[in-house]
């Protein structure tokens, strides 16, 4: 088991890690859609990236989701094959988000023999996530 800090120390150390691996200015929040969030993720148990709507206005929530279903045969053909959506998703602390993702199991930050791995997936998940995005803004937008 890790302490507080140790794991604090080792989510920062790979950050950086992954920072200086791949250096190139990311989307995430600045996807110019209110509410709307592409993320990456990395816990002891598995990695992750997303398109997250997190819009607190319920209405506009599910306008983006429906704009994002309607193009999921495109992103599943083209761009992310094991993509799963689900429209009613819960953060940790417990708000209802609707989110499309792409996870990798058995790796864990606190084991470094998986980050390079993980880098790789991150890198390569959210290129093609961000491609899709980029392409398709516009019916995602409305």
């Amino acid at each position: 088991m890790f302490s507080k800090e140790e794991s604090k120390r080792l989510r920062q150390d790979f950050w950086i890690a992954f920072g200086k691996s791949y250096p190139r200015k990311w989307i995430r929040y600045n996807t110019k859609i209110k509410g709307f969030t592409l993320k990456f993720h990395f816990t002891v148990r598995y990695a992750m990236v997303s398109m997250d709507i997190e819009s607190d206005d319920l209405a506009h929530r599910i306008d983006l989701w429906e704009r994002l279903v309607s193009l999921k045969s495109i992103l599943l053909e083209a761009y992310l094959p094991t993509a799963r959506f689900e429209d009613v998703f819960f953060l940790e602390n417990q708000k209802e988000i609707s989110r499309v993702y792409v996870k990798k199991e058995g790796v864990s930050i606190h084991n470094k023999n998986t980050w390079q791995e993980t880098m790789i997936f991150l890198d390569d998940h959210m290129n093609r996530m961000e491609s899709f995005f980029l392409e398709f803004k516009d019916v995602i937008e409305g």
